[in-house]
């Protein structure tokens, strides 16, 4: 927690700008530490993401108990979520679950228009994906958040 704190204020980096993202299996071989320094971090300021959500041996009981903020769902649901009932099933319970948690939800690996409308259906209006852009250099990004 110190050295996050050491590199955002290295970084010139308000901490309340910043989201850290972890996947479900960093957190599940020491839940309680887990817990501690997330709750540490977002003390700072910085918002908590659960990522790549769904792919890893879920703990559902730490949704409730982790101090996080949003869950990103894995690509691998959205991916195929145009065409396959099963895939819309998850994302909408994953995307239910975590409303009612009180968590934001982001709706990773979208790249076409079909995506993005099944998404709105299920009331996920958070996505990224390369129908927005794929990886950019930093001085491009500004330029995207137009």
């Amino acid at each position: 927690m110190g050295r996050f704190a050491a590199m955002a204020k290295a970084a010139k980096i308000d901490p309340d700008r910043l989201t850290l993202e972890l996947t479900e299996q960093a957190m599940l071989s020491d839940p309680a530490s887990a817990a501690e320094q997330l709750a540490q971090i977002r003390a700072l300021g910085c918002a908590i993401a659960i990522d790549d959500f769904g792919t890893g041996y879920s703990s559902l009981s730490l949704l409730a108990r982790l101090p996080i903020d949003y869950l990103k769902i894995d690509s691998g649901f959205t991916r195929t979520i145009d065409g396959s009932d099963r895939d819309r099933i998850v994302v909408r319970a994953i995307a239910d679950l975590a409303r009612a948690l009180g968590l934001l939800v982001v709706a990773e690996g979208i790249e076409n228009e079909r995506q993005l409308a099944r998404l709105s259906e299920l009331g996920v209006a958070s996505w990224q994906g390369f129908l927005k852009s794929g990886p950019v250099p930093g001085d491009q990004l500004l330029g995207l958040m137009a």
